[in-house]
């Protein structure tokens, strides 16, 4: 039987062998990752979520992993701790069958929409509490193994794809798009030197877990899970990619998305009023424009893998190609940017109030 992304269920079941915890689990794939195939891995009295991690990833990342959840320990954030192989590893690595890991499932639903201002407000609450909490950390970090939130490399790599891929059907209409991004970007004003803290780095609605399915328990928030991208960088990058997964209530497509300036206000309201530390004046300036530089970041991104479609998941189910689905994404985000762009002075009275703009 075939599992998620392709990946079958034998081969599941052979990188369990690393852990004999799991010995005889039923496993059963886990649908919505971008880029890590996920599994349901159930043994009796216990539930844990096995995934298959990209291989673009560094193996750092797992170190990375188990460092923050140790430090957060039982604190106001839970967050999932590997477990560890028979041998004593944070992973197994199968050669070309993959890098596997398993983790303890931590109890809790997910929504890929926003279902209320409750809900994002108690979000928001909780990354504010994940930052705090880090925020007296100087621990190492290791490289994700590739560019992440590094503007000009994306650039540059759109520039690449346009070259290498000439011959791409897609290549005339990525093109055309990317010549908005870069004109976009050319408008950017320089960014001086801002505080790096310790982020998430994919605050997507789907990686926060709420306690149950139904209101009051769907509008409070409780765990974070998908450490992957935990890195240090400032601080604008975690609540630009949060807001633009939470405040977009429509689509992935250009004609889809929709932007909910009550969603971001509660959002807002809620990181604000939990956050614990004050930030630098550079720094609650770049709170304002952040939902723009990471939808336009992820529209680069998308439209990259457009051509090389090598990197994000898709679906075979309502696109022909890899490449087709990511370029719709790539104009979904370009959609949102536009969006952000015209809502800015709002939204930076729900951030700041009326002094947000001088």
């Amino acid at each position: 039987m075939a599992g998620s992304g392709g990946v079958e269920r034998e081969a599941v079941e052979r990188a369990l062998k690393a852990w004999s915890a799991l010995s005889g689990a039923r496993v059963e794939p886990l649908e919505g990752g971008l880029i890590n195939q996920s599994w349901r891995a159930m043994v009796p009295g216990a539930e844990y979520v096995a995934q298959r991690v990209h291989g673009d990833f560094a193996s750092g990342i797992h170190r990375n992993m188990q460092a923050v959840s140790s430090h957060l320990g039982d604190g106001d954030v839970s967050v999932a701790q590997l477990l560890t192989t028979d041998e004593g590893a944070l992973f197994s690595d199968l050669g070309e069958g993959g890098r596997w890991r398993v983790m303890k499932r931590l109890p809790g639903v997910t929504f890929r929409k926003c279902q209320s201002p409750a809900q994002a407000r108690s979000a928001g609450e909780l990354v504010a509490a994940f930052h705090g909490s880090m925020a007296d950390w100087d621990g190492p970090l290791e490289p994700i193994g590739f560019p992440f939130h590094e503007m000009d490399q994306h650039l540059e790599d759109l520039r690449r794809a346009l070259e290498e891929c000439r011959d791409h059907p897609l290549r005339s209409r990525v093109s055309e798009l990317a010549e908005k991004i870069f004109s976009i970007h050319a408008t950017w004003p320089s960014r001086l030197s801002l505080p790096r803290r310790v982020l998430h780095g994919d605050l997507k609605l789907s990686n926060i877990l709420f306690a149950g399915a139904n209101p009051p328990e769907r509008d409070r928030a409780q765990s974070l899970i998908d450490l992957d991208t935990i890195s240090r960088l400032p601080l604008f990058y975690d609540m630009g990619d949060a807001w633009r997964s939470w405040c977009n209530v429509g689509g992935e497509g250009p004609e889809d998305i929709r932007l909910d300036l009550e969603i971001f206000a509660a959002s807002a309201e809620g990181y604000f009023s939990k956050l614990n530390f004050e930030l630098l004046g550079e720094e609650r300036d770049s709170m304002i424009p952040a939902l723009e530089y990471v939808s336009l970041e992820l529209s680069a991104r998308f439209a990259t893998d457009a051509l090389f479609e090598s990197h994000f998941a898709w679906s075979p189910e309502n696109f022909s190609t890899r490449g087709e689905h990511n370029l719709y994404r790539a104009l979904g985000q370009l959609s949102l940017h536009d969006q952000a762009r015209e809502t800015q002075q709002e939204r930076a009275r729900h951030l700041f109030g009326s002094s947000a703009l001088g």
